[in-house]
């Protein structure tokens, strides 16, 4: 019974040892950051900003035929008959709700397109910080954009190795405090 005690301990110490023993390297990547400096998303950017200046000018020219109509109605409405007045109020509600339902779906569709757009950057960057992190024998690397600390002594910033990895050499804007 004493010899299976000494073993269990001398096995238990090997084993807290060995846990120890292994070498942990913790690597941090602010993601966001990333993503602003590749090049796609620079060329997704313009794409989305046509795309918002087209349903922009499609909003504004409902907005105007809109106005049009109401200020003609305010204008006309007391020459014109109750069935023309009738007819002229509802094409007024129409147009506001059609005007108010395209915003609607406009704002949706502004997100789908932000998201299809994005979408391949975002995998073009995972993909670079997963062979930057395998070729660098990282144990983990962290995005700190979603984390609330992380001490920056005890982990790389990995951010310089896959701009290099991705050719990317611009920089990110001094920060203002």
């Amino acid at each position: 019974m004493k010899h299976f005690i000494t073993l269990f301990f001398v096995l238990l110490n090997g084993l807290f040892n060995a846990v120890a023993a292994q070498n942990y390297k913790f690597g941090h990547i602010n993601t966001q950051e990333l993503i602003v400096l590749m090049p796609e998303r620079d060329s997704a950017q313009v794409k989305m900003e046509t795309i918002t200046k087209d349903l922009q000018e499609q909003i504004q020219a409902m907005q105007l035929e809109l106005q049009t109509k109401y200020t003609t109605y305010q204008q006309k409405q007391a020459t014109w008959t109750a069935a023309i007045l009738e007819a002229k109020q509802k094409e007024i509600q129409d147009l506001s709700v059609r005007a108010e339902e395209f915003q609607r779906t406009a704002q949706e569709e502004l997100q789908r397109q932000q998201q299809l757009l994005l979408q391949p950057v975002i995998q073009k960057a995972a993909k670079a910080i997963e062979k930057v992190a395998k070729q660098e024998g990282f144990t983990y690397v962290f995005d700190i954009s979603a984390l609330q600390y992380f001490n920056p002594e005890q982990s790389i910033d990995v951010l310089p190795l896959v701009k290099k990895e991705l050719n990317i050499t611009k920089e990110l804007p001094a920060r203002s405090n």
